[in-house]
């Protein structure tokens, strides 16, 4: 794999959507990407497992999603055993050096970020570029760990220039807010999940294929 810059962008995706597409195809503008990588999670550990698809429909979702754009859909924590993000940024970073990731995140996860298991080394670990959200920017901006990550903030320019990346540090990005949720789809369409192949999806990073008898 060639040396490049890569957002990563992770989540349950039950289900992917454009508004997913819309962030990612707006930071790979915003930050000089080559590409984005969907990491979709086996199991989110701050997410209840009812209502949750199993991997491989939210596998299918996710790459009928992003479809014709420069986005890899992976179930790669599966793969290599990882359940939090700390551990999953700190084995992306060993498996492929050649690489500069940089973590995609909503505000709302930004709210929450300080519950996540070793969030100060997550942003030791790689640049975050938060993407606005609506609803979110006020509890968000306020929250505890934006308090210890705002002394990093870094304009987003920064990270598009050619060079090596350092960490921590922050970009905010603003651009016209997406309303859409996966929870409000769900909600509307609840056996959206029955829709999805019942075959087996190959994995866009380890090539593996994700089995739907597989479980989640």
């Amino acid at each position: 794999m060639k040396a490049q810059r890569i957002g990563l962008l992770g989540g349950s995706f039950n289900p992917a959507h454009g508004g997913h597409r819309r962030i990612s195809l707006f930071a790979l503008e915003a930050l000089g990407l080559d590409e984005v990588w969907w990491l979709v999670s086996p199991g989110n550990p701050l997410k209840p497992r009812a209502g949750m698809a199993p991997l491989a429909k939210r596998m299918h979702a996710a790459v009928r999603a992003a479809r014709r754009a420069p986005i890899r859909v992976t179930a790669i924590e599966q793969a290599m055993g990882t359940r939090f993000t700390v551990d999953t940024l700190a084995a992306l970073r060993r498996r492929y050096p050649r690489q500069q990731f940089v973590w995609l995140m909503g505000a709302d996860n930004l709210a929450q970020f300080h519950l996540w298991r070793d969030w100060r080394r997550i942003a030791r670990t790689m640049p975050i570029a938060i993407i606005a959200r609506p609803g979110y920017d006020a509890s968000a901006f306020a929250s505890p760990a934006m308090a210890w990550l705002r002394r990093f903030r870094v304009p987003p320019t920064s990270l598009s220039r050619p060079g090596k990346w350092s960490s921590p540090a922050l970009a905010i990005l603003r651009f016209d807010p997406d309303s859409r949720s996966a929870t409000d789809i769900r909600r509307a369409d609840p056996e959206w999940a029955m829709r999805m192949s019942d075959q087996s999806v190959r994995d866009s990073i380890t090539r593996q294929l994700i089995d739907v008898s597989g479980g989640r």
